[in-house]
């Protein structure tokens, strides 16, 4: 199973992480993986080259460990409110997607929401 919880400050998402392989197929032809991977990195370029705007992350190939997070998705990180609402726009839109998909797929993922400060995360 997939287990994913993003952070979320003020009623802003600004990041998330992933853990586990969903088990939904075998290692290399799962297609729930490979969406999930798909859309991770489509917010990552997303809000990096888009955006012009700086993603922390990190990515675990060997345990498909990954951890997102944005600062201009803050409003005490950035000054620019639509630069802040596409960023956090885009994470929003993957938790209401993941959410979609475990109507579906509930046995291969899990989704939740956490209240922390960046530094926390």
């Amino acid at each position: 199973m997939t287990k994913i919880v993003f952070f979320r400050s003020g009623g802003v998402f600004y990041g998330f992480k992933e853990q586990g392989h969903t088990g939904y197929g075998e290692s290399g032809d799962d297609i729930l993986c490979a969406a999930l991977s798909s859309m991770t990195m489509l917010i990552i370029n997303s809000i990096e080259l888009g955006f012009m705007s700086e993603v922390d992350y990190d990515i675990d190939e060997e345990t498909t460990d990954v951890k997102v997070k944005v600062k201009a998705a803050l409003p005490e990180f950035e000054g620019d409110e639509r630069k802040r609402f596409a960023a956090s726009g885009l994470i929003m839109g993957y938790y209401y997607q993941l959410n979609d998909l475990t109507e579906e797929y509930y046995d291969y993922l899990s989704v939740d929401v956490i209240d922390l400060p960046y530094e926390e995360a």
